[in-house]
């Protein structure tokens, strides 16, 4: 085992750390006061595109998409792609100046996995080129989602076409003026297998019928511009040849869909962690109280020296994690991401607590990246399914192996 990243990771972390400084670090505060005015709500930072311009002329570009996506794939490995990821997460919606931002990613990959030649020439293309945005939906208010099973809105075909019905919510990205795609879930048989009812389809954001309910909020953030809507598909028509691999196969794609998305999450959550943990060590070294910089307390320092123990343990579970992907395939990996999964969240919004404390007022503040990286993690444990969930899972897969095998 080799703790070592190779010559090639190690010169993509350059780029990219020289890159964030030059160009995503200085525009940060301008761009969240940009996002965060009502008066430009839903609408892009102005200054997004010549960002992504800088970073595809920097080669720093789709660099989540695994080595076996050819001929799209920049080649990397889910192993060579976490410390990238991880730098990249450090800014929240950093992702975006490389194209390496959700729900993108994995629509991308579900396309570039799963997509006819036609669907790929429409809709991948341009998701690569950054051209367009896109969105996943799957979420459903009136039943739970965790248990995807459970999902209701209907895929029913009727002649050349497929017509979509049901209410979806929490999909995010699909306020965004350049969303152009909904990768739909839903229901296409009432009988047969659970597992086997439900497909996916591609479906136009403007296609007639497709309502946007409403956007809901997350802690009183809109997150423009993409945002997260409650939407309803009202007797939406696409032609037969928007169906993803084929019927009854939703299930199938979303596996393949989720694992990297999951792992993802977990990368950037590691890299907000650090840097939170960065902001802290800087705070308390400069602050001084009853006659003593917060950094001689005993408490401040075992917080710091905690912080660092769990990033560190939570990036090596991950590196597993990613290292199992490329060698076994997602399904064989399964354990491992839903292991970190559990923890990397957790372990950002911990770190987090403790930084906030170490800032006094400062840390609810927007002075500092501290607060928002605390509540993305928080919701970050509930996205691509909650806690509880990778926990059952997990555990039935561990009781299953072990009571498989006899005691020594």
């Amino acid at each position: 085992m080799d703790f070592e990243y190779s010559a090639k990771v190690k010169d993509l972390i350059a780029r990219l750390e020289a890159f964030l400084d030059e160009h995503v670090y200085p525009i940060e505060r301008q761009r969240e006061a940009w996002l965060h005015d009502p008066a430009n709500l839903w609408q892009p930072w102005p200054g997004v595109e010549k960002v992504k311009q800088a970073a595809r002329d920097a080669g720093l570009w789709n660099l989540f998409l695994p080595h076996e996506y050819a001929p799209w794939s920049p080649g990397l490995t889910n192993l060579e792609y976490a410390p990238l990821a991880e730098l990249m997460g450090r800014v929240g919606g950093g992702s975006e100046f490389f194209n390496c931002n959700a729900p993108d990613t994995g629509n991308m990959e579900v396309l570039a996995k799963y997509g006819t030649p036609a669907q790929q020439e429409r809709w991948l293309r341009p998701l690569l080129d950054g051209a367009i945005r896109s969105a996943y939906v799957m979420t459903e208010p009136q039943v739970a989602s965790s248990d995807a099973t459970n999902i209701e809105t209907s895929i029913v075909a009727d002649g050349d076409d497929y017509v979509v019905n049901g209410r979806k919510w929490w999909i995010s990205g699909a306020m965004d003026p350049r969303c152009k795609l909904l990768i739909v879930f839903g229901r296409t048989f009432e009988e047969g297998a659970r597992h086997q009812r439900h497909s996916m389809i591609l479906v136009p954001h403007h296609t007639p019928g497709v309502e946007i309910v409403r956007p809901l909020s997350v802690f009183g953030q809109y997150h423009s511009p993409g945002g997260h809507a409650e939407l309803r598909f009202n007797d939406v028509r696409v032609p037969k040849e928007n169906l993803i691999l084929g019927e009854g196969r939703g299930f199938e794609i979303a596996q393949g869909r989720l694992g990297p998305g999951r792992i993802h999450h977990c990368m950037r959550s590691i890299g907000q962690a650090q840097r939170m943990l960065e902001y802290m060590a800087h705070r308390v070294e400069e602050r001084v109280a009853f006659g003593r910089k917060l950094s001689q307390q005993g408490s401040i320092r075992q917080d710091v020296a905690l912080s660092f123990c769990e990033i560190e343990q939570a990036r090596l579970l991950t590196l597993k994690a990613a290292d199992a992907m490329d060698r076994h395939g997602n399904k064989v990996a399964r354990d491992l991401i839903a292991a970190i999964k559990i923890v990397a969240p957790k372990m950002a919004q911990l770190v987090g607590d403790r930084a906030l404390q170490a800032h006094g007022g400062k840390g609810v503040s927007g002075d500092t990246p501290i607060a928002g990286l605390f509540l993305t993690n928080r919701y970050v444990r509930l996205t691509d399914g909650p806690d509880e969930v990778h926990m059952a899972q997990l555990g039935k897969l561990k009781i299953e192996e072990y009571t498989g095998k006899p005691l020594r």
